[in-house]
């Protein structure tokens, strides 16, 4: 018997991406809008924004999805009481599956939020040209990026389109199956660590130790550090430190403290070692970062209105 090949559908090819941006704007933050001739989707990483995608409004939060049709209007505006942190891909495809997708924004699960952080890892690493400004309307790739990153990006924009597809968008669809042993445990961890996520949040402005997280959810040591290294590749505390410096770029973007206010609120020794940790996490000082997110935020808004009252004289 002779083999014979069986040839694959590819529900979305994809070969060619217009740009990938992560965004960090402050609180007053708009867009007075744009259209173009590809696809694009934002997703909202944290905060909350308001959407007009042609005559449609939508309200999104932190998990929320919206994709944008070729040549569709569409402009936003920081809502909420919380700067917001955004990523945006742009790529074309032709594939007429993705007319699933006009008109359509959802909620992410975990699944689908993970496979956007790996086009964004992905990308640092790829690209020569930074993420986050807003300016950038073509990435160059970097001289010697890692073996394949360029192909991860576009493998990890199809799976991701497909699981949102399948999740969301799709009628009768069948019931989840049980997992498997192993997926049962690695979900379990990954609840686990939620959870412990979810009490550094709570005492993001105090000091937590290692026994602190241990005595609260009676684990030893070894299993918080193993849990840790598997899933963030690094130590509680460490993540924890990661957590507030986060947190301090918020409170900056909101605007509502100085930077010895924010040094206080999240229990920092003093404003000097506040300053410390916020380079050495970030490679900028306070002032520095506050300053670059500021003028981002002011040029695109700018630019953006410029575009709107060109196009009117037109």
């Amino acid at each position: 018997m002779a083999y014979c090949s069986t040839a694959l559908p590819i529900e979305f090819e994809i070969h060619e991406i217009i740009t990938v941006h992560y965004f960090e704007y402050m609180k007053d933050f708009v867009f007075s809008g744009e259209s173009h001739d590809f696809w694009e989707f934002l997703y909202v990483d944290k905060g909350e924004i308001t959407v007009q995608a042609n005559q449609s409004i939508y309200q999104l939060k932190a998990g929320d999805v919206i994709f944008h049709k070729p040549n569709e209007f569409h402009a936003l505006k920081a809502s909420g009481n919380k700067a917001p942190n955004l990523v945006v891909m742009s790529f074309r495809c032709l594939s007429e599956s993705m007319s699933f997708f006009e008109e359509k924004s959802c909620s992410l699960n975990q699944e689908e939020r993970f496979l956007i952080s790996m086009i964004i890892a992905e990308a640092k690493q790829a690209f020569s040209t930074p993420l986050h400004i807003p300016s950038v309307e073509k990435v160059e790739l970097a001289p010697s990026p890692p073996f394949g990153a360029p192909q991860l990006i576009l493998l990890y924009l199809q799976v991701f389109l497909i699981h949102v597809k399948r999740n969301h968008f799709e009628e009768g669809d069948a019931p989840i199956p049980n997992l498997p042993t192993e997926q049962m445990v690695l979900s379990s961890n990954s609840s686990h660590l939620e959870q412990i996520i979810q009490f550094m949040e709570f005492h993001i402005c105090e000091h937590l130790t290692i026994k602190n997280i241990c005595n609260e959810f009676s684990i030893s040591r070894s299993t918080l550090h193993s849990l840790f290294h598997k899933e963030k590749n690094c130590g509680a505390i460490d993540y924890f430190n990661l957590m507030k410096i986060e947190r301090s770029k918020e409170i900056m973007r909101d605007g509502n403290m100085n930077f010895t206010e924010i040094a206080y609120f999240l229990s920092y020794s003093s404003l000097q070692y506040f300053s410390k940790q916020f380079k050495k996490t970030t490679g900028m000082s306070p002032l520095e970062y506050f300053n670059s997110v500021k003028k981002y935020s002011n040029d695109i808004t700018n630019a953006s209105k410029k575009k709107r009252e060109d196009n009117r004289m037109i």
